[in-house]
């Protein structure tokens, strides 16, 4: 009967921003690593809440938490570079459906100042109390077609073997699919799927899942791998090149042959700069990508301004 119930279920997936602790207040906390996961099922609908906990510290987490969301929850707490950096991360991956509030001692005309121009500036805003109200307000959004999932951890499980957690990103996943992982293009056999620790034969898009998997061990899985079925429009790529938009607030000049690392997805990779006009990067190890995703440079080592800018892979 749990089968039957839950194949029917829902997803709805938030990145909390800011002040990152109030995601305690909306769901049970689950998985915690520099991403911390919260989830709650409500009626049919069952509603995830991830925090780049390992933010500010690193910028990566920034950037991999906003990717596993359809919808953005900014708390604004204080007014500091760092807020400035999640405007700009927001901006960079143009995640445009969200939701602003701030706290009573938040400058709201220098608040409204920074988000001026950026996706940010679109988001309802409402006053922290009514944060939930809209919240609840907020339609899941179905994505049919080819069965792609994103992976963000990957564990060994006594009696059970790889279990890989992750994000649904496209079309239906089933028990028994037989699919590839990229980038190394292994076979996968998906023995079992959990949904909010429950057991289901399938999960819609943007579903969470568990899946305990046939064919790779947990060494062979990275943050950022895909899970596809043999149609997808992934692929493992060295190179790729970019409709790059700088960031204005990043003054060094970018040269051939510099060091970066570049965020798709969730993926986070070592790269350099082969080109600046057109912008072509070349990759370490492969990257998978598909054209049309957006593609963030980033220099964690950075004292000052750590995001250089982003485009839509060509």
């Amino acid at each position: 009967m749990i089968l039957d119930v839950l194949s029917n279920v829902k997803s709805i997936n938030f990145v909390v921003l800011g002040k990152q602790d109030v995601a305690g207040d909306f769901g049970k906390k689950g998985t915690v690593t520099d991403l911390s996961l919260y989830d709650r099922k409500e009626s049919e609908i069952i509603k995830t809440w991830v925090t780049p906990s390992g933010f500010p510290d690193k910028i990566q987490p920034l950037f991999q938490a906003i990717n596993l969301a359809e919808y953005v929850i900014f708390y604004v707490d204080k007014l500091d570079k760092f807020t400035g950096e999640q405007i700009l991360a927001l901006d960079s991956l143009k995640k445009e459906k969200g939701i602003l509030t701030h706290t009573f001692d938040v400058d709201e005309s220098k608040l409204n100042s920074m988000i001026k121009g950026t996706v940010v500036e679109k988001y309802i805003q409402v006053e922290q109390d009514k944060l939930k109200e809209e919240m609840d307000k907020i339609e899941p959004i179905l994505s049919e077609g080819n069965a792609e999932m994103v992976i963000d951890h990957c564990f060994d499980v006594k009696g059970v073997g790889t279990v890989i957690l992750g994000k649904v990103t496209n079309g239906t996943l089933k028990q028994y699919d037989n699919l590839k992982l990229l980038p190394m293009a292994s076979d996968v056999l998906i023995k079992s799927i959990q949904m909010h620790d429950d057991p289901v034969e399938e999960s819609l898009s943007p579903a969470r899942v568990g899946l305990a998997v046939k064919g790779v061990k947990p060494d062979d899985v990275g943050r950022g791998d895909m899970i596809c079925d043999d149609s997808t429009a992934f692929e493992s790529k060295t190179e790729i090149e970019l409709e790059f938009e700088k960031n204005p607030f990043y003054k060094n000049e970018i040269a051939e042959n510099q060091g970066c690392l570049v965020n798709i997805g969730l993926q986070v990779k070592a790269a350099k700069f082969l080109s600046i006009i057109p912008l072509k990067l070349a990759f370490e190890k492969p990257i998978v990508c598909k054209t049309g995703q957006i593609a963030a440079i980033l220099k964690p080592e950075s004292p000052t301004i750590r995001i250089l800018g982003s485009g839509k892979i060509l």
